[in-house]
């Protein structure tokens, strides 16, 4: 199992548990989560509750029950979780929540995990390390390890990434509300609610800001002041939060690609998560698309009889929504991180008056929550009407 992340560390309890014998291999010599905030959806969770680990993500994480968007003092976006049939919520995390929840239940089953284990390239079962060492052979290595995987072709980054920053919660904010504020599609902020993780001591708030890839030396050099200025311009509110931040390092750039390996399965190796798919940011659906990864690769190996058709039925399993959704975030990216004038100005005078009205409100808590393409019924963890 190559790499430490949430699809590694599910796919590895998933495994495990069912009898396998399973090795983490890991980078970094102490294995840790980066960025900030996520939103842990119906997914995800139905996921982390086969596995026995959903009261933690419960317990410190926060209920998120509506996604808005304004521009311009108009409400483009309201998308609300009680327009779903079955109901349910999101779960807003700090990544390192989830990262223990599974890192604490792989240590305490006892998994095989090498760290500073910095992985080359991959042939006949073995995994090649950039120190000239090499593993035993394996009959199936599992790439989890992201969309920046050596074993899979190089992807150039999504020309907007955005900057992270994990703070206490302060300020006016909705309190189960993901909230953002836009100005065309080049400048949009955001506040998520993320629980209280284990490193805090009470509630705690995701604060994003989106930013190009190749701005960000030009933001550092333009101080954090002048950042400040134009955040609390667009959005006052988040005065409270932009006062602890004292320090540029306070802020993390996460950059992200859009791809899908046509082939995610060789002999003896498949990709899953963002190593066979990666997307913008926009649907929010990462960790959730690696959960279900790991669980259809688990599902895959109990019910066929050869590795060839386990890992077949595995993407049988997961192509189709993985598709859908590539092609979604394809399509709404632009929408909300471009430098484009005419589609930003459709969506707040067009697009956010028609998708507050029916059957729009549950088309759209349907794409947030993940439901669309119906995967929790394909794995059989449970209903998705």
């Amino acid at each position: 199992m190559a790499g430490c992340g949430t699809a590694g560390l599910a796919a590895a309890l998933l495994l495990h548990r069912d009898g396998h014998r399973v090795t983490l291999f890991e980078r970094f010599d102490t294995p840790r989560p980066l960025g900030s905030g996520l939103l842990i959806q119906p997914t995800g969770q139905a996921v982390l509750r086969a596995l026995g680990l959903e009261a933690e993500l419960l317990a410190r994480g926060a209920p998120v029950t509506r996604l808005i968007g304004d521009a311009a003092k108009r409400c483009v976006l309201d998308v609300r979780y009680a327009a779903l049939k079955r109901g349910g919520v999101g779960i807003g995390v700090h990544r390192a929540t989830l990262f223990s929840v599974l890192h604490d239940a792989v240590l305490d089953e006892g998994i095989g995990i090498e760290t500073g284990r910095a992985i080359a390239s991959c042939t006949g079962g073995r995994l090649h390390f950039t120190d000239s060492t090499q593993t035993g052979r394996f009959d199936l290595i599992v790439d989890a390890m992201g969309s920046r995987s050596p074993l899979v072709p190089a992807t150039r980054p999504l020309t907007f990434g955005a900057l992270w920053a994990d703070l206490d919660w302060a300020g006016d904010f909705i309190p189960d509300a993901l909230q953002q504020r836009y100005r065309r599609a080049s400048v949009m902020a955001g506040v998520l609610p993320i629980g209280t993780p284990r490193h805090a001591t009470g509630p705690r708030a995701a604060l994003f800001w989106s930013l190009r890839g190749d701005r960000l030396a030009d933001w550092r050099a333009a101080g954090l002041a002048a950042w400040k200025q134009e955040l609390s311009t667009l959005w006052p509110a988040t005065a409270p939060l932009l006062d602890q931040i004292a320090d540029p390092d306070q802020l993390t750039f996460a950059s992200y690609t859009h791809r899908t390996l046509r082939q995610p399965v060789e002999p003896g190796l498949i990709h899953i998560g963002d190593a066979w798919h990666s997307t913008s940011p926009q649907l929010g659906q990462g960790a959730n698309m690696a959960l279900l990864d790991a669980y259809a690769l688990a599902l895959g190996l109990r019910r066929a009889r050869t590795l060839p058709d386990a890992l077949a039925e595995t993407i049988r399993l997961r192509r189709d929504q993985i598709q859908l959704y590539q092609l979604l975030s394809r399509l709404l990216t632009p929408v909300y991180q471009s430098d484009g004038a005419a589609i930003p100005w459709l969506r707040d005078r067009v697009m956010g008056p028609v998708s507050k009205r029916w059957p729009f409100t549950a088309a759209q808590a349907a794409l947030v929550s993940g439901m669309v393409g119906h995967p929790l019924a394909r794995l059989g963890l449970g209903s998705d009407a």
